[in-house]
């Protein structure tokens, strides 16, 4: 019995190799280069995305996973791996009475009068059936699979071995911590299995937006809401992936591109807590001039400190101060290496004077997010991970807008809230909030410091702390003082030996004699003329007297 589990592994580590060779990366299964033109380079990104959706559920989110990452990969697998929708079959009704009868305490005739067999929608780890209320509201139930947790658990062992396999074997993943990676996605996913936490960000979003003329965010019933049970109002709308645009009108196209637009500038740029995946069919039009949010998973928040280095890199760029990008970039997490500094600011600078100048309605923002996404790409750069989500919904926005209304420009929207963002940030009142801020951040280091000096101290005199230093030149500087010394002595000997000769020369008075001088005496002498002249020799072969 304890085999099992490992014959399934190796079954579908094997229906795995099968799949990836199917879609034209075999390299990464029998050792062969990732250059062979077997593997398809130019439409690597579509047989990456469809091999993805082969292997099941849990890899399309992976992928989608990766198509937030433009630090790692290239921009023409992103734009294929953004196209993967998280769609599944249904599971049987059966499951859903179960587990809501295990999380909630009671059956679902209990809970609610009514309850819609056929599901709203399918995902990989849950799916959301509509229901009313005892009070008579409307409710949409979101219900987990059952053995998920198990299915994703199982599936992540098996990416720790392809990462692995793939970190082996394709050298032009050497820049990539493969592992991080799958951890990233491990972290990312286990979240979602709590269905808890998308409450907390559902609360949030109902929160700032209570009170909204146009934009709806459902309430959520924590009575009836758990780990694997989400219980949230329901919106009576329809997906925008399902609007029959020919029926809408050019005007009102436009008005709902803009206000899908505003509802997220909104979030990002006066909230600082945003929904990270506003691809069609998380938003919903309940009427013309009234959109829904659903689906509060993936989300991204941006600190007020955030806010602080975004605005000083708005008003470098605003002004022309290239040289300082890297470092505004820096300052926001941003990770390049070092020695590479140069190019970074010269590709900016390439990037930046492409734009500069022209009117909002000649740039394209999809190419420039595109081209911004090639330069981190070809840079190897490291972003938080708070950035990138802000990058990928800033994209799938533009990309939504488009769709609706050709003429689009998501920097358009953006602009106001920038240029307000800006103002606020320097008004007197922000002025002293931050200094206040600072001041106490001050304080408490001050207070702080006898204490770590103390501890500093201690650990100095336990031995726990070790000094050490690269001196460069050092080792040069030593070699030379190795010979200095060395030519020192031997000086000392050539003229210790001839003053003891003559010593002996001139006192003793008995023993053989050569020349009239006793014969130690010319012993001493010879060594020590052979010594000196050695000692000379060196002296001139190096060039310095």
């Amino acid at each position: 019995m304890a085999t099992r589990p490992k014959q399934r592994n190796l079954g579908r580590l094997s229906e795995i190799a099968q799949v990836a060779v199917r879609h034209g990366f075999g390299y990464a299964v029998d050792g062969r280069k990732a250059g062979d033109p077997a593997t398809g380079q130019t439409a690597r990104g579509r047989h990456l995305r469809e091999m993805f959706d082969e292997l099941g559920p849990t890899f399309v989110k992976f992928g989608q996973l990766l198509s937030t990452r433009p630090d790692i990969v290239p921009p023409d697998i992103i734009a294929e791996l953004r196209s993967l929708q998280d769609d599944v079959r249904p599971f049987p009704f059966t499951d859903i009475e179960k587990t809501i009868r295990e999380e909630l305490g009671q059956p679902i005739e209990r809970l609610f009068t009514e309850f819609d067999e056929k599901p709203l929608a399918a995902a990989s780890i849950g799916q959301v059936h509509r229901a009313t209320l005892p009070n008579g509201r409307l409710v949409a139930v979101k219900v987990q699979r059952p053995n998920a947790p198990r299915q994703i658990e199982a599936d992540l062992a098996l990416m720790y071995q392809a990462a692995k396999l793939a970190k082996e074997r394709i050298r032009a993943l050497d820049f990539i911590d493969t592992n991080e990676i799958v951890d990233e996605f491990s972290r990312s996913i286990r979240q979602e299995l709590d269905y808890r936490l998308e409450a907390r960000n559902a609360d949030g979003f109902h929160k700032n937006f209570a009170g909204h003329p146009h934009v709806s965010v459902p309430r959520v019933y924590w009575t009836y809401t758990r780990s694997k049970v989400l219980t949230l109002e329901y919106l009576d709308g329809v997906q925008l992936a399902d609007l029959e645009l020919d029926q809408w009108s050019l005007d009102q196209r436009r008005r709902l591109a803009y206000l899908i637009a505003e509802t997220w500038m909104t979030m990002i740029f006066r909230q600082g807590f945003f929904h990270a995946d506003p691809h069609p069919a998380n938003i919903l039009v309940l009427s013309p001039e009234r959109i829904g949010l659903v689906d509060f998973g993936l989300t991204g928040k941006l600190t007020d400190d955030d806010m602080s280095k975004l605005t000083r890199l708005f008003i470098d760029a605003a002004s022309e101060n290239i040289e300082a990008l890297p470092k505004r970039l820096s300052d926001l997490g941003v990770r390049y290496p070092k020695e590479r500094e140069e190019q970074f600011v010269s590709e900016l600078r390439e990037l930046y004077y492409r734009y500069y100048g022209a009117s909002i309605q000649e740039i394209d923002p999809i190419q420039v997010i595109r081209e911004a996404f090639g330069l981190i790409y070809t840079m190897n750069l490291r972003l938080p991970t708070r950035f990138v989500m802000l990058d990928k919904a800033i994209a799938t926005l533009g990309s939504v807008g488009v769709e609706l209304y050709p003429d689009f420009n998501v920097f358009e929207i953006a602009k106001p809230y920038a240029r307000d963002l800006m103002i606020e940030r320097f008004t007197p009142r922000r002025i002293a909030a931050r200094a206040r801020r600072e001041g106490w951040k001050l304080t408490q280091m001050a207070a702080d410091l006898p204490y770590q000096v103390h501890e500093t101290l201690e650990q100095v005199r336990d031995g726990q702390i070790e000094v050490g230093f690269v001196h460069k030149g050092l080792d040069e500087f030593m070699a030379k003082l190795d010979v200095l010394f060395n030519r020192l002595v031997i000086a000392l000997v050539v003229t210790g030996g001839l003053i003891g000769s003559s010593l002996i020369g001139i006192l003793a008075k008995s023993g053989p004699h050569v020349l009239g001088l006793h014969i130690v005496s010319v012993l001493g002498f010879g060594l020590s003329t052979v010594l000196g002249v050695w000692l000379l020799w060196g002296v001139l072969r190096s060039g310095r007297l």
